[in-house]
């Protein structure tokens, strides 16, 4: 049947030619997308290549722009010892994998908001919409590729930005040569059960040089001290020190004893030492897991690790939050040139959830809120506002 439309002006009429041009291509657009046997993944796989085209490109806009300013950092690092320009390039390619994980929604965010105003621009939105699709299923459409990201995300963040980045600091402090630890007066501090374990240096091959281990009794008095000139990793759980001195405290008198070698075993180990040289939030979640049941055991704060092993649980879940906070800015018809302004609105909203998500984190660990509540929060928000706002367009 016609469709009546009230005109007013040339909104009225602008209105009706677009409608018009869409009942005109109806047709054809029916043949593409709605075939006689009545498959409906044909537009999905139409928009899901659109919206991956677009996150990847933006994605690698990104990733240019960040490196290279990550290269200008470098620079003043290079002449340090035998840091070079090549061992500056290969610390900013090593670096690379993080970077994808920390801007992929921000990509997924702009790029659907790109692809999804370029279709509306081409009225292609509006000839779904006049076939008989939905906002929730164009939504749930969006929701396959936001999946697929969410997935990369999470293997990026797991399997690749955490050796990448161990493997990015070893490689600067080699070459300038540093240790880690270094800037550390007296040097690493580990609590161990009933003992107190002092490394003044960590090679970034984990190898250990200037270890003392303080042990304590039941009643909390000094037993023993012993020193060791240099420690290596046996697998499983031992260290195998070098070089050691024994001082043992006794109530009458105290005995040394020196030995060239000795294992000693201890719950530090080469993944609890890596700590030192990734940051919580590039960290993999097994190695979190690890980190904090250490700390755990041995009666220490593991707040801030709690919140960096959930933020890394939420995180990919974000590529279904930005694609849901796309649709209602992207998916709207306008006849003027607006992606312009929607991709600045796009990369605002990105910034505003990147800092929400820091902002949380360090509230979470400085009042000691709940793990989960400090990293679901940020998502949970944007959530709400997507939906919203959903609401508030098909309403319209």
């Amino acid at each position: 049947g016609r469709l009546g439309i009230v005109r007013s002006g040339h909104a009225g009429a602008a209105r009706d030619d677009a409608l018009s041009s869409a009942a005109d291509v109806l047709p054809s657009y029916r043949r593409v997308f709605f075939p006689a046997f009545g498959s409906m993944k044909i537009y999905r796989r139409y928009i899901a290549r659109e919206v991956f085209g677009a996150v990847l490109l933006v994605l690698l806009a990104f990733l240019a722009l960040f490196a290279f300013f990550d290269m200008l950092g470098e620079i003043n690092n290079v002449g340090q010892g035998g840091y070079r320009l090549q061992h500056a390039f290969g610390f900013v390619l090593l670096r690379v994998p993080g970077r994808v994980y920390e801007l992929m929604p921000i990509a997924v965010l702009i790029g659907t908001l790109y692809a999804l105003s370029t279709l509306a621009r081409h009225s292609e939105i509006t000839v779904l919409r006049v076939s008989g699709l939905s906002s929730g299923a164009l939504l749930l459409g969006l929701f396959q590729v936001a999946g697929a990201f969410a997935v990369a995300t999470f293997l990026i963040g797991e399997y690749v930005a955490p050796p990448a980045e161990r493997a990015a600091n070893q490689l600067r402090l080699k070459e300038r040569g540093r240790m880690v630890g270094q800037d550390l007066r007296s040097g690493l501090w580990v609590k161990d059960e009933r003992s107190f374990i002092n490394v003044r240096v960590v090679l970034p091959d984990t190898r250990l040089r200037g270890i003392r281990i303080y042990e304590f009794d039941q009643s909390a008095r000094l037993h023993s001290v012993t020193e060791a000139e240099a420690g290596e990793y046996v697998v499983p759980d031992s260290w195998r020190l070098t070089g050691v001195v024994k001082t043992i405290l006794n109530a009458e008198r105290s005995e040394v004893q020196k030995m060239p070698e000795i294992l000693w075993r201890s719950a530090l180990n080469p993944d609890i030492l890596a700590v030192l040289m990734v940051s919580p939030d590039r960290m993999s979640l097994r190695h979190l897991s690890t980190y904090t049941r250490h700390l755990s055991e041995n009666r220490q704060t593991t707040n801030r690790y709690d919140i960096a092993f959930w933020k890394k649980v939420v995180y990919p879940l974000a590529a279904f939050v930005m694609v849901a906070l796309a649709l209602p800015f992207g998916g709207t018809h306008y006849r003027g040139d607006g992606v312009g302004l929607k991709i600045f609105a796009g990369v605002m909203t990105g910034v505003l959830f990147h800092m929400l998500n820091g902002l949380f984190s360090n509230l979470g660990a400085i009042n000691s809120w709940s793990p989960v509540l400090s990293a679901v929060t940020p998502s949970a928000l944007f959530l709400l506002a997507a939906m919203v706002m959903i609401w508030w367009v098909e309403r319209r």
